[in-house]
C-alpha cells in the first residue's frame, strides 16, 4: 500500500470515528441522567461495553468508507457513498434522538430507518469487495439488538 493510500486509510477512519464521537457527545450528556432514572430491560448491557463496541463498528465503517472512496468513478460508486453518508449521519442522529431529545419513540422508528441503509450498504460493498461488505455484519447484528432494547426501552417507559 502507497502512502497516499495509508493516509486516506486513516483519514476514512478518523471520519467515521468523529461521526461516532459526535454521537458520543450527545450519549454522554444523558448517561448519569436521565438515562439513569429511565426502565430499562434485563438483557441491557452495562455502560462500559457500548464505547468500546462503536468503536470497533466505526472502525470497520472507515474500512467501508475507504473501499468506497477507491472505487472507479461510476454512479454505482456515487450511490454507495450516498448510501455510506446516509446511514453514518443517521447512526448520529439516532444519538441525539434517543439521549439528547429524550425521543425514545422516534429512535425507534428512525433505527429502523438506519437498519435498512446498513443492510443496503452491506448489499452493495459486497458487489465490491466481498470481505469489506462482511465485515459490515456486526454493524448490522449490533443496531439489530440496539433496535430491540431500544424497542424495549419504549414498551417500559
Amino acid at each position: 500500500m502507497k502512502i497516499r493510500e495509508i493516509g486516506l486509510l486513516i483519514l476514512c477512519i478518523l471520519i467515521t470515528l468523529g461521526a461516532g464521537g459526535l454521537g458520543g457527545f450527545a450519549t454522554a450528556t444523558s448517561i448519569d441522567g436521565w438515562y439513569a432514572t429511565i426502565n430499562k430491560p434485563s438483557f441491557n448491557p452495562p455502560n462500559y461495553l457500548f464505547g468500546p463496541v462503536w468503536t470497533f463498528l466505526y472502525f470497520l465503517m472507515g474500512l467501508a468508507l475507504f473501499v468506497i472512496i477507491r472505487l472507479p468513478k461510476s454512479t454505482r460508486k456515487n450511490s454507495m457513498l450516498v448510501i455510506f453518508i446516509i446511514q453514518l449521519v443517521l447512526n448520529v442522529f439516532w444519538s441525539f434522538l434517543f439521549f439528547k431529545f429524550q425521543r425514545i419513540d422516534l429512535a425507534v422508528l428512525e433505527i429502523l430507518v438506519l437498519w435498512f441503509f446498513i443492510l443496503a450498504m452491506i448489499i452493495g460493498l459486497v458487489k465490491f469487495n466481498k470481505s469489506i461488505g462482511l465485515l459490515q455484519i456486526p454493524y448490522l447484528l449490533w443496531v439489530t439488538f440496539a433496535f430491540i432494547l431500544n424497542f424495549s426501552i419504549f414498551y417500559l417507559n
